[in-house]
C-alpha cells in the first residue's frame, strides 16, 4: 500500500514538474503590448483578376461598402463566437455587443441596402451571410492571429474617430474568394 502512495506522488511530482518545464528552451512572456488603435490588421488580399474578365461582374464603390460592411458583421461575430478568454468563455462577447450598440442604425440601413444588391447581383442573402460566417470560421484554426486580428478590429471601430462602418475594414476580405471585386477605373 506504501509502496503504490510513493509511486502516485512520484508520478504526481513529475506531472507537476513537466508542466512547468518549457519546451525548446522558450520562456513565458507577458501579454503582448497593447497597441494603438488603428486600421492596420486587416488579412493580405489575393490580387483581382484583369479588368477585362470582371467587367460584367463588379461591383461599384458604394455596393462594395455595403457588402464589406455586413463583411464585417459577420467575421466580428464569428470572431466572438471563436475566441476565448480564460476559463473558456467568449472573450469579445461585450465588445462585441458594444460594436452592435454602436452601429446599429447603420446596421438596418445595410440590411435593406444589401436586399438591394441581392436582387440586382442575383444573390441569396442568407446563402451570402452564411457562406462569410463559414470562410471566417475556417480562418480560425489556420491564421494564428485570428484572435488578435479581431480584436484589433474590435479596437478600431470601438475607437472614438471611427463614426462610420465604412471606415473599418473587415479583418478578412473575403471579396475576391467569394468572386466580389471593385469595378477597374474606367
Amino acid at each position: 500500500m506504501f509502496k503504490r502512495l510513493t509511486q502516485a506522488a512520484i508520478l504526481s511530482g513529475s506531472i507537476l514538474a513537466l508542466g512547468a518545464c518549457t519546451l525548446g528552451g522558450q520562456t513565458k512572456t507577458a501579454a503582448a503590448p497593447v497597441k494603438a488603435a488603428a486600421a492596420d490588421y486587416q488579412a493580405p488580399v489575393p490580387q483581382s483578376p484583369p479588368a477585362a474578365q470582371i467587367r460584367a461582374i463588379c461591383y461599384n464603390e458604394a455596393d462594395l461598402s455595403i457588402v464589406r460592411a455586413r463583411m464585417l458583421q459577420q467575421e466580428l461575430q464569428v470572431v466572438t463566437l471563436q475566441c476565448q478568454g480564460p476559463g473558456g468563455r467568449r472573450a469579445y462577447e461585450t465588445v462585441y455587443a458594444d460594436f452592435v450598440g454602436k452601429f446599429r442604425a447603420e446596421f438596418a440601413t445595410n440590411a435593406r441596402s444589401l436586399s438591394q444588391i441581392a436582387g440586382r447581383k442575383r444573390f441569396n442573402t442568407d446563402a451570402f451571410v452564411t457562406e462569410i460566417a463559414n470562410r471566417t470560421a475556417q480562418r480560425a484554426p489556420t491564421d494564428k492571429e485570428f484572435c488578435a486580428r479581431g480584436k484589433r478590429a474590435f479596437d478600431w471601430a470601438m475607437d472614438p474617430k471611427v463614426t462610420a462602418l465604412a471606415q473599418v475594414p473587415p479583418p478578412y476580405d473575403l471579396g475576391p474568394e467569394m468572386n466580389i471585386h471593385a469595378c477597374p477605373a474606367q
